[in-house]
């Protein structure tokens, strides 16, 4: 068997990151690379390279392809890397379905537990969050926040202008990341794993325990699904003959579009609709149900609301979408609110955001016992076992809650319970969810109404942010904070933050609700001063105290 090479080389001439770029690009272009790494910020510094090839790559061809590129280079040490062994069908311990977040997770997990595994990936690997889903969307948010932002004039004797915006350029930056995260944090990581084989194709479930991927049978002890989910749209009369955008392409617009109507005014919704308006766009946002974020306290969502409107948003909540049409190359949406008469309203672009389903079909899955729910994701217990003992899913395709972090976690238990049984839960008390708006919202464990459906005695304290430090001196008092205890023994039961960085805070609740604190210990807490994390200690204060009463650093 052919042996890959691993080729270390030093790089003289290189100044900074583009240099890195053009010193891998150069590379890539080699015959026989399959793989290489040159470090960015700051790692260029260190002048290496490093490549991946086959026995036929040569060193002379690398040298030369440095230089091309404007630099010098030598090669420093070339030696093989043990290949993993083929394995016979009877040997696998593990087949895991799926080359997303889950995925690699079960199957580093595997590695590491010393399993032999196969990973089966139909599509693009690195699943929704790197290609299409939170890596590109936070990347244009970011662009986007930083555009607007330097529009804003928050402080006195300094002035900014936003200046010019290349749409197609932000794009391509975009596009950048996306492709070197999908190489160093997947394609790499995982050749770093002899013992996973990674295997492009369509996995089917059989009755007799095997798994077909196009005309290959492999036949584990267990086997992890992780196939994800997908973009869902309502049944909405001519949707599906005038098209629409879901986020996946959202993401990828080349052009940007002058105006867009988005249905859907959650987290999903409500991100690629800021960041359109902010860099141009006419946005109007359409949602059935009465508030934006409607899974998220009711004053987190009017105000959020409130701030997107003051920006030039159009927000309808509460209304019921009767027909979309195309008509000369627009969308005209037409729509009512209660009982008034029909409205239109048109766009250049229409992007559906009313969540995600689960990848099930063409699986096999009625085959071999795997029972489904209602939106037809995966039915697991506890352990991410399904209703067939000897198979185990995680991630989107288990639904609620979609988060990649979800996925990651439950793909860990999920190879670890599928290979030793089951001694590890599914843990997600406490879990943190963020929407990455501006402000942004971040909560964690139950709003006020689920602790009452839950039957607890609630109390809450709600804090503008006017009251805390760090918004002050950053001239930025969009927001509040929200707390939710159990009235009889002061335990925290729920958090919400509506800020700039709730992002960075709301992990402190996160400890706070696992640890079982009480809102009064949470209250002695010694917290640093002008920081936004100090919004919960005041918070927490708020249930005995006016804060507005408090000196600064009052303990």
């Amino acid at each position: 068997m052919a042996v890959r090479q691993q080729i270390l080389l030093t790089v003289h001439g290189m100044t900074c990151e583009a240099c890195a770029q053009h010193v891998r690009q150069a590379l890539e272009s080699v015959a026989g690379v399959l793989s290489t790494e040159v470090p960015e910020a700051p790692g260029w510094r260190s002048a290496q390279a490093q490549v991946i090839a086959s026995p036929e790559g040569s060193d002379t061809a690398l040298v030369r392809a440095i230089q091309e590129a404007g630099y010098r280079a030598e090669v420093r040490e070339r030696r093989p890397l043990e290949e993993p062994r083929r394995l016979d069908a009877e040997e696998l311990d593990l087949v895991v379905i799926g080359g997303g977040s889950a995925g690699f997770a079960a199957a580093i997990r595997a590695a590491e537990l010393g399993a032999r595994v196969v990973l089966v990936e139909k599509g693009v690997m690195g699943g929704t969050c790197v290609n299409v889903g939170c890596v590109p969307s936070k990347a244009l948010i970011r662009a986007a926040e930083a555009y607007h932002s330097a529009a804003a004039q928050r402080f006195e004797g300094i002035s900014t202008a936003a200046g010019s915006l290349h749409w197609h350029r932000v794009v391509a930056q975009k596009d950048e990341l996306v492709a070197e995260l999908r190489r160093t944090k997947y394609a790499e990581v995982l050749a770093s794993y002899p013992e996973v084989r990674y295997v492009q194709g369509q996995a089917r479930l059989a009755a007799d325990g095997s798994v077909r991927v196009d005309g290959m049978v492999y036949r584990p002890r267990r086997v992890v699904l992780a196939t994800g989910s997908r973009p869902w749209a309502p049944p909405v009369p001519g949707l599906e003959e005038a098209g629409y955008l879901t986020s996946n392409e959202a993401v990828n617009l080349k052009e940007l579009p002058r105006s867009l109507v988005v249905i859907g005014a959650s987290v999903v919704g409500l991100e690629l609709a800021q960041t359109y308006l902010r860099a141009g766009s006419h946005v109007t946002v359409l949602e059935a149900l009465p508030r934006v974020v409607p899974l998220e306290e009711p004053e987190v969502g009017d105000a959020l609301r409130s701030y997107l409107e003051a920006e030039g948003m159009v927000v309808r909540p509460g209304v019921r979408i009767t027909r979309v049409e195309r008509v000369g190359g627009r969308y005209r949406v037409t729509f009512t609110e209660g009982q008034q008469e029909e409205e239109v309203v048109e766009a250049e672009q229409l992007l559906v955001a009313t969540g995600r389903r689960a990848n099930t079909a063409g699986l096999g899955l009625e085959e071999v016992g795997v029972e489904l729910g209602p939106k037809g994701e995966i039915r697991v217990n506890e352990y991410a076992q399904t209703t067939n003992p000897r198979i185990y899913a995680a991630g989107d395709c288990a639904g609620d809650p979609m988060f990649v972090y979800v996925a990651a976690h439950m793909g860990t238990v999920a190879a670890e319970n599928a290979l030793h049984g089951n001694h590890r839960r599914v843990d997600l008390e406490g879990l943190p969810r963020i929407t990455f708006t501006d402000p942004q919202v971040a909560s964690a464990g139950w709003t006020e109404a689920q602790a009452r459906e839950r039957g607890y005695q609630v109390k809450t304290a709600l804090l503008s942010l006017e009251h805390v430090p760090r918004a002050q001196v950053a001239r930025d008092l969009r927001g509040l904070i929200k707390l939710v205890a159990d009235q009889v023994t002061g335990r925290l039961l729920g958090a919400s933050v509506l800020a700039a960085d709730a992002g960075e805070v709301i992990q402190t609740a996160v400890l706070a609700i696992r640890e079982g604190y009480t809102v009064q210990r949470l209250a002695q807490l010694v917290f640093p001063y002008l920081t936004l994390v100090e919004g919960l200690k005041l918070a927490a204060q708020a249930f005995e105290k006016d804060v507005s009463k408090l000196s600064c650093c009052a303990g």
